[in-house]
């Protein structure tokens, strides 16, 4: 369109030239190319935000404030959705209203893949100095696009990749949390005479087994007898898909649901049942109703201000960023200082309920990690020692499969199933 545009423009200038040889000129002539220059730039100002919308699938890049520091948030799904990205936009609303001299955005409904790397391409051609990458299919895509823009920092949400300059992965000890669901979940059951409570997973990827391993562990400590049914969904946020597997997984006989996804479809399916209870994940607002027992959730505030203000300083280190429960960066519904218990946690045997507020407490003050959840011994559900006792699991093992990524290799991984769990591994 530009070409033909200044063709146009070349053969009306030749004619007034040719024009001009047989007339007098006009006092007002030269007025007229200026006009002309303005009407071409304007019309080359117009197209550009089509061709850039189509090169980020008809998404629109957002503009970065001159003189300030450009935060950016990439999200897979809408920034309300009730649960994984609805946490990430309150955390970025967070560093707006908590960090001077920055300016912040939200993309959402940015899907994976080649769709994601052109987004993270535009947003940092459009000068954020910093983008945050809030799926784990980003993690690809933003590893090719740092390389493009050194001058830029990429921070990729669960992945496992890093190059160690400008791109790193950041992610958090939601098994700490899960650990303490599966508690509730586990005595909920026993308490009520059932022996089996259900894991709705997404995909298979070592976030899942090492969350739903977790999950697993904390039933066993609280219904040794009990087994946890396991049903994969393949999908981070799908409201049918996820009502279809909690049905599935009630139907089955489990007593309590815990979903790895984003929805409440948990909690949803035990309110359409007797006596039976949920468990919803992600955000802060997912757990409104009394079939719900809790919610482990995310607060990524205090963690994106964290790096938002290293990087802003020049001292952020990309890298591997895992935080523990310490750090303030993670909640489970009903627990956590002004919160009130749900009502299927009230009726729970009292030394049940310590040992969930004890716990949660030692990880709050740091006295309990994710690698206390991974010590051994830890048996798989097919007879074999997974970890011997008195060993415990590093940070390579519980992020990856063996044998991990170069220069972060694993011993262990997380391609198993603990032993209460009623499901095979699934193939890779």
């Amino acid at each position: 369109m530009k070409n033909k545009v200044f063709w146009l423009l070349s053969v009306l200038l030749i004619a007034a030239m040719v024009l001009g040889a047989c007339a007098p000129a006009a006092p007002d002539a030269p007025a007229e190319e200026p006009a002309e220059e303005a009407m071409a730039e304007e019309e080359e100002m117009a197209e550009e935000p089509a061709e850039e919308e189509a090169a980020t699938g008809g998404l629109q890049i957002p503009d970065v404030e001159e003189g300030k520091f450009n935060v950016a948030v990439v999200m897979l799904s809408n920034h309300d959705d009730g649960g994984w990205s609805q946490a990430q936009w309150d955390g970025i609303n967070y560093v707006a209203e908590n960090v001077d001299g920055v300016n912040t955005a939200y993309m959402e409904l940015v899907a994976e893949g080649a769709d994601s790397e052109q987004v993270f391409r535009g947003l940092a051609r459009k000068g954020f100095d910093l983008i945050f990458g809030g799926s784990f299919g980003y993690m690809d895509a933003m590893e090719v696009v740092a390389e493009e823009f050194p001058d830029a920092g990429f921070v990729h949400i669960s992945g496992y990749k890093s190059n160690m300059t400008n791109f790193g992965n950041l992610f958090g000890a939601m098994e700490d949390m899960k650990f303490l669901a599966g508690m509730l979940a586990g005595s909920r059951a026993k308490t009520d005479g059932a022996d089996k409570v259900g894991g709705m997973a997404t995909f298979p990827i070592p976030e899942e087994f090492r969350l739903f391993n977790a999950y697993s562990l904390g039933v066993q400590k609280t219904c040794p007898e009990c087994t946890v049914d396991i049903r994969w969904i393949y999908t981070w946020h799908d409201p049918v898909v996820e009502r279809e597997g909690s049905d599935s997984l009630f139907d089955a006989g489990s007593h309590v649901v815990m979903t790895g996804a984003d929805t409440p479809a948990a909690a949803l399916a035990a309110a359409d049942r007797e006596g039976v209870y949920g468990i919803n994940y992600d955000w802060i607002g997912g757990c409104t109703i009394d079939e719900c027992m809790t919610s482990p959730y995310w607060i990524w505030g205090p963690v994106f201000t964290r790096i938002t203000e290293a990087a802003m300083a020049g001292e952020y280190e990309y890298g591997w960023d895992y935080f523990e429960a310490s750090e303030g960066g993670l909640g489970l519904y009903g627990f956590m200082e002004g919160q009130e218990l749900q009502p299927g946690v009230t009726s729970l045997p009292e030394e049940d309920l310590t040992l969930v507020q004890d716990t949660l407490a030692a990880m709050l003050a740091g006295e309990f990690t994710r690698f206390d959840i991974f010590t051994g011994p830890i048996m798989d559900n097919t007879g074999n020692l997974v970890i011997e006792e008195g060993m415990s699991f590093q940070y390579s093992d519980i992020d990856q499969f063996a044998p991990g990524a170069p220069g972060l290799e694993a011993e262990y991984g997380m391609y198993w199933w603990n032993e209460n769990i009623n499901a095979d591994l699934p193939d890779l």
